[in-house]
């Protein structure tokens, strides 16, 4: 009998480790996520309701609602807010369209595909500081490669001060951003693609299917989670992202070209009040868990692929 316990034991204690191990696994990737992630996002959540100015230590107390009365009473926030949407409208719509065209285009055979890929692939391997960098240069108003060509075409009589301009300003950003991210589309679209069987086209041909609807029922059916996971993920990408706007016009003239993030980064390195900066943060994570929810009811994304 003591023999028959003792292994009964062992056999439970197996069990209670086999069940355990999973937990065990995951373990270190949770405490990643709570370190890097969880905490600051509950840090920043706390924040938005503290008075807490970096250069008044202390002068720091829980304010309530007191940021975003604040923010309410921002006489910029409704051109910032204009400006978030006209920035992802404009840059993820062009994105989408350059980059489903791109990657029908390198779904097909040609001599130099290789290469040509290689090349169209490029600017997704750039850091986002060169590109502004860059594109700041080529829209500069005394020496830059827009103006030079604007000229010499007779278009204008001199150079236009494109990122200084208050109705202007943002649309060069919008270009940057528009050149920097059609490769990601390119890449995710053209792997879907590749993924969808050759002989269902060869079945529309006999039904005497045209382009057009191969394209429109066929290959957008078939890739459709992954345009719909695609346009979410680069939605939320494009709408945090202020490295450009940075670079190339700092937001100005007047707050002019400023997105959410950017005037975020303004409110910050400007007044140090990381309490009204964290209340905008957290205005941005309401703002994307609406669009979020939005979205993928409107797309029906658990049905998208059912053809």
């Amino acid at each position: 009998m003591p023999t028959t316990s003792h292994a009964k034991t062992n056999a439970g204690g197996k069990r209670r480790s086999a069940a355990l191990e999973p937990y065990l696994l995951l373990a270190p990737a949770v405490l990643i996520l709570a370190a890097f992630f969880a905490y600051p996002l509950l840090k920043g959540i706390t924040l938005a309701f503290y008075h807490y100015v970096l250069f008044e230590p202390q002068n720091i107390y829980f304010a309530g609602l007191d940021n975003f009365k604040k923010i309410v009473a921002d006489p910029n926030l409704p051109l910032i807010l204009r400006n978030s949407v006209l920035w992802v409208a404009l840059t993820v719509g062009l994105q989408f369209l350059l980059g489903f065209v791109l990657a029908l285009a390198l779904n097909k055979t040609f001599r130099g595909k290789n290469l040509y890929q290689s090349v169209v692939f490029l600017p997704w391997a750039v850091s986002g500081f060169l590109i502004g960098m860059m594109f700041k240069w080529m829209f500069n108003a005394q020496n830059g490669l827009i103006n030079y060509w604007l000229v010499k075409a007779g278009i204008v009589a001199k150079g236009v001060p494109f990122l200084a301009l208050p109705h202007v300003s943002i649309f060069p950003v919008i270009v940057a951003m528009v050149w920097y991210g059609v490769p990601f589309f390119g890449i995710m679209i053209l792997a879907a693609l590749q993924s969808i069987p050759h002989d269902i086209y060869e079945s529309a041909e006999i039904d005497g299917a045209g382009s057009w609807t191969k394209l429109f029922k066929i290959t957008i059916p078939y890739i459709k989670p992954t345009l719909i996971v695609t346009v979410l993920l680069r939605v939320i990408w494009v709408f945090n992202s202020a490295d450009l706007i940075y670079i190339m016009t700092n937001g100005g003239p007047a707050n002019s070209s400023d997105n959410l993030p950017s005037y975020i980064l303004s409110q910050i390195f400007n007044t140090s009040d990381f309490g009204v900066a964290s209340a905008l943060g957290l205005l941005m994570l309401v703002l994307l868990t609406v669009y979020t929810v939005i979205f993928l009811y409107v797309t029906k994304y658990e049905d998208a692929g059912d053809i």
